[in-house]
């Protein structure tokens, strides 16, 4: 199963390709789309949208997992990040997928971080699972981790239907 993980952001939004085969997990590619501060949001939006619309076309992925809306300490940047999340998720959506989410704890304890982990611990853990280079960005490795939680979500959950113990 191919899984794209989107890390969305208005400034960067990342993403990660993680192939899971019996249990294996493989860094199949990562990127950032990133906008420009000085330009409108309707065309950072933009941008965001086609650079999405673009990896899924050259991917072609299975499943799609995104990070799920969480509390912010201000209502200006959960606002930025929900416009970024709603393009990530009308780009997955005209994609042909209805994307799984995932809350940030939950993201980070299923790669072996505590919930309060930061972006650093997290990155660090996720380059070890698959790894990658050191220099790979924490935008990448957070949607990376996006993917890898759905990879262990989903194959809990094909267990579980197949009767199997979890």
């Amino acid at each position: 199963m191919l899984v794209l993980g989107i890390d969305p952001g208005s400034n960067v939004t990342g993403y990660g390709l993680v192939q899971s085969s019996r249990g294996r997990l493989v860094h199949v590619g990562s990127g950032i789309i990133r906008t420009k501060a000085s330009e409108p949001v309707a065309l950072r939006l933009k941008t965001i949208y086609l650079g999405l619309i673009d990896v899924f076309a050259e991917f072609k992925p299975e499943q799609v997992a995104i990070e799920a809306i969480f509390h912010h300490k201000s209502s200006e940047s959960a606002i930025r990040l929900g416009q970024a999340r709603g393009v990530a998720l009308l780009a997955a959506s005209q994609s042909g997928f209805e994307p799984f989410e995932y809350n940030p704890s939950t993201v980070k304890s299923s790669v072996g971080a505590h919930g309060r982990a930061d972006k650093d611990a997290v990155a660090r853990i996720v380059r070890l699972l698959l790894g990658i280079p050191l220099d790979v960005p924490t935008d990448q490795t957070d949607a990376l981790a996006i993917a890898i939680t759905h990879c262990a979500f989903s194959r809990t959950a094909s267990l579980r239907s197949q009767g199997s113990p979890s």
